[in-house]
């Protein structure tokens, strides 16, 4: 029997949520803690986001993970924000403190937190496919980690000028954009290279427009997308002898910093990761 009569109470916020994994990622982890908490997975549209907000405002809720479409705009329903969210102006993660709802960009906190084991980023030239969202969070949190230069790759000149602008004057990284047409060559001296594009996301096949020839066994190839885990740029550059880093690490990553914000507590990432195969049946 609980303790209380009534459980801490967190949630996932956006739409579309179905098959999201992070409900049955967290209770496992709960659980495994001995934590009487439940998560909530909550399908919200734009225009009931506001009321959304008030709702776990009145009900108590301790947290809450934001996702698509929400980032942005829950921000202006928030009474402050941590320097990762005004600096990419997208809040993934809101946790209470007192009366107050707080926002946090944790989507690249989680994907350094996966990538540190596996290579330092400071000092070394990373280059970063895309320019959204997931982009903006990996390459704030990298330059703020002491990336040496990032190399922002994307088909949107104005869209990828934005986020090398925010870089260089914001963050204060070096960074340049690379106006993508064709497959784009890596240089020799890149260390880390990251596909934070929606590319390769439910297609094992889809083709990521990299010139495959120019990765080198030095160098770490990450791809953000966790379903299919294989992705065809990481079997392509595991095959060239890279590093490789998948999507499932950096979604650990990301659950397991929210677990800890919430509740005070360390996760055990081992019933994370079990948890989210057995989700994904993998």
């Amino acid at each position: 029997m609980p303790d209380s009569p009534t459980q801490p109470i967190v949630c996932c916020i956006g739409q579309p949520v179905a098959g999201n994994p992070t409900q049955f990622m967290m209770e496992r982890a709960f659980a495994a803690a001995g934590m009487d908490w439940r998560y909530l997975t909550l399908e919200v549209p734009p225009d009931q986001l506001g009321q959304a907000v008030l709702g776990v405002r009145a009900m108590g809720f301790l947290g809450a993970n934001i996702t698509n479409p929400h980032k942005a705009a829950v921000i202006q329903h928030l009474d402050k924000v941590d320097e990762s969210t005004e600096l990419t102006g997208l809040a993934s993660c809101v946790t209470r403190s007192g009366q107050h709802l707080i926002g946090e960009n944790i989507d690249g906190k989680g994907f350094f937190q996966a990538l540190r084991p596996k290579v330092d980023p400071t000092n070394k030239k990373v280059v970063i496919m895309g320019a959204g969202s997931t982009a903006r969070a990996i390459a704030v949190e990298l330059g703020r980690a002491g990336a040496g230069e990032l190399v922002i790759v994307n088909r949107s000149a104005d869209r990828g000028q934005t986020l090398v602008d925010l870089l260089n004057q914001r963050v204060r990284v070096p960074s340049r954009l690379v106006h993508l047409s064709g497959d784009y060559a890596v240089e020799p001296d890149t260390r880390i290279v990251v596909n934070a594009t929606s590319i390769g996301s439910g297609d094992a096949e889809a083709w990521v427009p990299l010139d495959i020839q120019a990765l080198a066994a030095d160098m770490l190839v990450a791809d953000v997308a966790f379903n299919p885990l294989g992705t065809r740029l990481l079997r392509d550059a595991a095959g060239r002898g890279c590093h490789t880093l998948d999507g499932l690490a950096m979604l650990v990553g990301q659950v397991m910093i929210s677990f800890k914000i919430w509740t005070g507590v360390d996760p055990d990432p081992v019933v994370m990761q079990e948890a989210l195969e057995e989700y994904l049946e993998i």
